[in-house]
């Protein structure tokens, strides 16, 4: 019989998604004064955020599987205690080599916050609750995007650049003691032979499946397509606007207020409609505001509200496409959850490693660099969107009466 889960359980579940916001979001805003405080370029810089990215996907990949061998909780407990490592490397950084090995660092630990809180809460809650309880938990994780760039902004402001490192070094003690102390593991043990398998294997055995793939590239894309605007928006705000760092994560609550909603109505909904038309009408929201932001950038308005109010509707897709696609790709095979959960979150920081950095590649202090970059995203994302849904279609009209 399933332990039932406790309210600390699921407080020490929340607080682990919390790993990922603190790792990206709240240095987001330190990014012009990282630029400014070691006079580099903008694609330097952005190596600060993007390597961070590249790194966490690439370790998501062994936590996913790593955790179907060796159990979830130990995998978990280590990657927090790099994580609070690495935040606290990065704070007393005197060059931006010693930074960009500190946020290496830290990304190594940070990789395991999204991937084992997705596998943990289907070992916890079971797969037929699945959609609901990734939509709240994810609900309840947008809290962590919703403060991050404000409070960064704030620490930025009042005590410089390296208190958002330090802030997030003390809360990673936190989760560390929280977790350690709330969170038992949840492996089922029926699944332990199947994690023992060769990892190449149960890669290709999820592969095999299109679904899989088409679910973990929606959730990539669009996730890149947002990292994507959300570089560019700091620096918009910043260098392009004059607006200081706290204005900037004023506007940009609107970007996790938008997946918080997308991710409340997705939990209210999920009963109601299919996997796929929720993936499919998530992925149509976030090619429409890209199309409104970028006709009204070429028609010539640039303002805060430009970028970040159809930024909220990017979020809004995405948030209702998200917890489908994730509990999608986790039901392709039941035995390799932790696999699929890692191979879901290495392709969300993937390409967001790629699409920011290729913004940064492209900056040339104005928008257009970050309309191309969103465009070819968004219309990958619906892509990759619409494939289960014809899929799904395509089985029905083979099996129905003729």
């Amino acid at each position: 019989m399933r332990r039932q889960p406790a309210f600390l359980f699921a407080a020490a579940l929340v607080s682990i998604t919390l790993i990922d916001p603190f790792a990206v979001l709240l240095f987001l805003p330190a990014m012009p004064e990282v630029k400014k405080a070691f006079a580099i370029s903008e694609a330097v810089v952005g190596l600060t955020l993007s390597v961070t990215l590249l790194v966490m996907a690439i370790v998501t990949l062994l936590y996913g599987s790593l955790s179907d061998r060796y159990g979830r909780r130990p995998v978990l407990l280590a990657g927090l205690v790099l994580f609070t490592a690495g935040g606290a490397i990065s704070a007393l950084a005197v060059s931006v080599s010693d930074l960009i090995a500190g946020r290496v660092i830290q990304a190594l630990g940070a990789g395991c916050g999204v991937a084992l809180a997705r596998v943990i809460a289907r070992d916890a809650y079971g797969s037929d609750s699945l959609v609901k309880v990734i939509a709240y938990l994810s609900m309840a994780a947008t809290l962590g995007p919703m403060i991050s760039p404000l409070l960064g902004g704030a620490l930025i402001d009042t005590f410089g650049w390296r208190s958002v490192l330090w802030f997030a070094t003390l809360a990673g003690a936190l989760i560390t003691s929280l977790a350690y102390a709330a969170l038992y593991e949840t492996r089922p043990a029926d699944e332990i032979e199947r994690g023992r398998t060769g990892f190449l294997r149960n890669y290709a055995a999820l592969f095999a499946h299109p679904r899989f793939t088409a679910f973990v590239l929606q959730t990539g894309l669009s996730t890149g397509t947002f990292y994507a605007m959300a570089s560019a928006s700091a620096f918009l705000m910043k260098d392009y606007m004059s607006r200081s760092a706290t204005e900037f994560g004023l506007y940009f609550v609107l970007f996790p207020v938008g997946l918080f909603i997308g991710h409340l109505l997705s939990g209210r909904l999920s009963r109601r409609f299919s996997i796929e038309n929720m993936v499919l009408t998530g992925s149509l929201i976030n090619l429409t505001a890209v199309i409104a932001q970028s006709a009204l950038i070429l028609a010539g308005y640039l303002t805060p509200l430009i970028i970040f109010v159809p930024g909220f509707l990017l979020t809004f897709g995405q948030g209702l496409a998200l917890p489908n696609a994730q509990a999608g790709a986790l039901r392709v095979i039941p035995g390799l959850s932790g696999t699929a959960a890692g191979i879901g979150v290495f392709f969300q920081l993937l390409l967001g490693a790629v699409f920011s950095q290729v913004y940064g590649l492209l900056a040339d202090g104005t928008p257009i660099p970050m309309l191309i970059v969103v465009s070819v995203g968004s219309v990958l994302t619906l892509l990759a969107g619409s494939t289960p849904f014809l899929l799904k279609r395509r089985e029905r009209a083979a099996v129905s009466p003729r």
